[in-house]
């Protein structure tokens, strides 16, 4: 019997990989996956492998092994990748390569195909092209991966994915806003960004589109925007969250929202442009239907369900979070909440020093305010007695 192919997941626990590995078993594949975190696998098929794959000693004697192909999760700098990447091509038949529809420019009301501008290449911003955001860093890796000889690599830029703890709303992550919702507070959102087009996939379809191109010789050098076609404005999916989880909202200037959450490249250069993708060439490659993908009201609520049964956030940003409260008045009820239990327990250790405590007590004077949550509050504090 032949031996199965294996493939290497470069740091595949996140939502993409966890779609990818399922898809590649299914597929024949053995599935080899790098983790900082020890996992455990139910599948004999997928084998975890605790390492940093950034880590040149632990990946070099990881490469010693030999995979058939690599889907390479990680996130680079520009000049970590360079220094890399020739060994990862030379270390596989074939090199997938996880970009970012982030590369993309301002394409105007079209839709978004792989031959549309990238930002890297269209854009006149000095300061911004002077730094190694995002969308220009996979685009300066896509670059270098193209200049080199070996063209045994694909690229794959997907869009907004979501599953499992990966979620997003605007440029806030589901540790930002989710755990809002989770402690029942306000959620904001730019008004500006209201009427934008954004394209948000179910990482089990992006999982699918990938696992059918690795080790496909017609997509070695070729490029893919792994998304849905399905498409609709922030205003649309923020509704969809709220309909969901009956999430609160309060809409806020631009300017505001830009000031609690940061990111503003993210938010001048993806989330204010308009997002919508033509997945033509990714469909026909992997001969998958625009109709047989999951459709984002129903994709979001059996994803957000699943996860606010239980919700695991990372670590959440104490000053982000206060930055929200100000902003949503949450701040302002709860100061006002200590001062009102302060107000009451200082008028209560008066009226106990005053021997008028007891006697409200034993005469059930309580029950005439301004006594009652005096009573109530030294009660805590001081007992029956």
């Amino acid at each position: 019997m032949e031996e199965s192919k294996r493939i290497l997941l470069l740091g595949g626990t996140g939502a993409i990989g966890a779609s990818v590995a399922p898809e590649l078993l299914r597929r024949g594949f053995s599935v080899y996956i790098t983790s900082r975190s020890a996992h455990a696998s139910n599948e004999p098929g997928i084998i975890y492998i605790q390492g940093n794959a950034k880590d040149d000693a632990f990946l070099d004697e990881l490469l010693a092994e030999r995979f058939d192909a690599i889907v390479d999760f990680m996130i680079y700098t520009t000049e970590s990748f360079a220094a890399r990447y020739e060994k990862l091509l030379s270390a596989a038949e074939h090199y997938v390569f996880l970009s970012s529809y982030r590369v993309y420019g301002d394409n105007g009301a079209k839709p978004i195909t792989e031959q549309s501008p990238r930002l890297l290449d269209s854009v006149n911003d000095p300061e911004y092209l002077k730094t190694d955001e995002y969308g220009l860093t996979k685009a300066r890796q896509e670059d270098l991966l193209r200049a080199g000889s070996r063209k045994n690599f694909t690229i794959i830029r997907p869009a907004i994915t979501y599953a499992g703890d990966r979620f997003q709303l605007g440029t806030m992550e589901a540790n930002e806003f989710l755990v809002r919702v989770k402690n029942k507070k306000v959620v904001i959102f730019p008004k500006e960004m209201l009427n934008k087009q954004a394209t948000m996939t179910w990482a089990g379809d992006v999982g699918k589109m990938i696992a059918r191109l690795v080790l496909n010789e017609k997509a070695y050098g070729e490029t893919y925007t792994a998304a849905t076609a399905e498409h609709h404005t922030w205003g649309e999916i923020l509704k969809t969250y709220e309909r969901i989880l009956g999430m609160r909202t309060k809409l806020v200037p631009l300017d505001v929202y830009r000031n609690v959450v940061g990111r503003q490249w993210q938010i001048k250069y993806d989330r204010m442009l308009d997002r919508v993708i033509d997945n033509t060439k990714v469909l026909t490659a992997t001969g998958m239907r625009q109709k047989e993908l999951m459709p984002l009201s129903e994709g979001l609520r059996i994803e957000l369900y699943g996860f606010m049964k239980n919700p695991k956030f990372k670590t959440v940003d104490k000053e982000m979070q206060a930055r929200f409260d100000r902003v949503t008045g949450d701040a302002s009820k709860a100061t006002r909440a200590r001062r009102k239990l302060s107000d009451v327990l200082r008028r209560a250790r008066e009226y106990h020093k005053k021997g008028i405590l007891k006697k409200a007590i034993r005469e059930k004077l309580y029950r005439v305010q301004p006594l009652r949550k005096a009573v109530h509050g030294i009660k805590r504090v001081f007992g029956k007695k």
